[in-house]
Parts: C-alpha cells; sequence; structure tokens
C-alpha cells in the first residue's frame, strides 16, 4: 500500500462510512473506490483526488502527497482558497481525454452575493466522433457561484482536452456544462454553443441548470448564430 492510499484509509476509517456511502458523497464508482483503498492504484487519474478529498473533509494536498495539514476547509481549499491548486503556476500537459482533466475551484470570495461569472472560448475545437473531421465553436458559459469558483486554468486545460476528442455539438456542450456544475455548485449556469458550420449546416446548442436568481444582471453572450456573408 502507498503512503497516499494508507492516508486514505485512514480518513475513510475517521467518517464511519461504509464503502457505499463514500461511493455516494464522491460519485466514484464503487469498484474503483475499493481499488483505492486496497492499494491497487498508485496514481488515480481525472478528478478522483479532489472528489475524495472534498468529501472526506480533508486537504488535497495531504491527501496526495502528505503535505500540509490534514485539515483544509471545505476539503479543497484554504482559507485563502488556493492551497489545493495543482495547476496554476505549473507546467501540466494537455489532459489526453475530458474524462482525464482536473477541474479545480477555490472559495469564492464573494459568497453570500450573487454575481455573474463569464468564461468565453472562441477557439474551441473537438472533432467529428463519425468522421473525426475537426469542429469548431465560440463558447460563452456564465454562473452564479455559491460556495466555489472554477480556477480558469484548469477550465483551459479542460476545454482543451477536447481537441482530440469525438462527440457531437450538442453532447460537448452540455457535457461541459455538466462538469462545471458538479464541480462548482453553482447557483445557475448557462452555456452557449455557437458552432461553425460544417456541411452547410451551423448547429448551436444552449443549455441552463435552472431560472437564474432574481435582479441578476445577465449581458447578452454577444455571440450571434453564424450568418454567413450576407
Amino acid at each position: 500500500m502507498s503512503d497516499w492510499e494508507k492516508r486514505l484509509n485512514d480518513a475513510f476509517r475517521a467518517t464511519g462510512w461504509s464503502k457505499a456511502e463514500l461511493g455516494r458523497r464522491s460519485g466514484i464508482q464503487y469498484d474503483s473506490l475499493n481499488k483505492y483503498l486496497a492499494g491497487k492504484v498508485e496514481h488515480p487519474r481525472g478528478d478522483s483526488f479532489p472528489r475524495l478529498a472534498k468529501s472526506l473533509g480533508v486537504s488535497l494536498s495531504w491527501l496526495r502527497d502528505g503535505i500540509g495539514p490534514k485539515k483544509g476547509g471545505n476539503g479543497t481549499t484554504t482559507a485563502e482558497g488556493v492551497e489545493s491548486l495543482t495547476q496554476l503556476g505549473a507546467r501540466p500537459t494537455i489532459p489526453t481525454t475530458p474524462d482525464g482533466a482536473v477541474l479545480e475551484t477555490v472559495a469564492n470570495p464573494q459568497a453570500g452575493k450573487d454575481y455573474l461569472i463569464r468564461f468565453t472560448c472562441p477557439e474551441f475545437t473537438s472533432l467529428c466522433p463519425v468522421t473525426g473531421q475537426p469542429d469548431f465553436a465560440h463558447l460563452a458559459i456564465d454562473y452564479v457561484p455559491d460556495q466555489a469558483i472554477i480556477e480558469s486554468k484548469s477550465l483551459k486545460l479542460f476545454l482543451n482536452s477536447y481537441r482530440n476528442h469525438g462527440g457531437f455539438h450538442e453532447a460537448c456542450t452540455v457535457e461541459i456544462a455538466a462538469r462545471l456544475a458538479d464541480a462548482t455548485k453553482p447557483k445557475w449556469l448557462r452555456i452557449g454553443g455557437y458552432w461553425y458550420p460544417r456541411g452547410g449546416i451551423p448547429i448551436d446548442v444552449f443549455y441552463q441548470t435552472g431560472q437564474p436568481p432574481k435582479g441578476l444582471w445577465i449581458p447578452d453572450q454577444g455571440a450571434p448564430p453564424y450568418r454567413g456573408r450576407g
């Protein structure tokens, strides 16, 4: 058993939960969780470390590397909200798949206030799952944070991981929204996927998690549907 798995078992025993309960709280499949606890995985892929740390209420850096105090705010950050970040200021490689990308969050510095955060990705690219040809889109992501905000470098790496990923416009757009909503638990989130035409037909995809907070200022996303030269 490696050191990180010893720390995982220590934190898990302290909760008094069953494996099924830890799986439910962390969103990690039961079979994968069994392998982690049994010491059969040297280094989990994807966002398993942040999920485990958050659900167990321990510091990400303590669980993964044995660095710093065991407790760490909400399990992923300190009061300043930066202790757990592993990608900002480093030189991580672009994940080969979206599933392998880790979305990191920090504490919302204006928790208790409703305000809008917007990310725009004007050069998003993925692949057609049938032909393998490249697809391009202008993505506009708006969300109202609750307790956490997304760290922008981890978002950039996550979006870049789609460059070799095969997925229809609809799947990519809604999957991105779902990952962001799962990572930050926002009060509200929407995404506009403005896709450039292939085969003569542009396909725009729009999704939101519900109704925005009352009185929120929501500027127009500023990306009109594709109209060609006319």
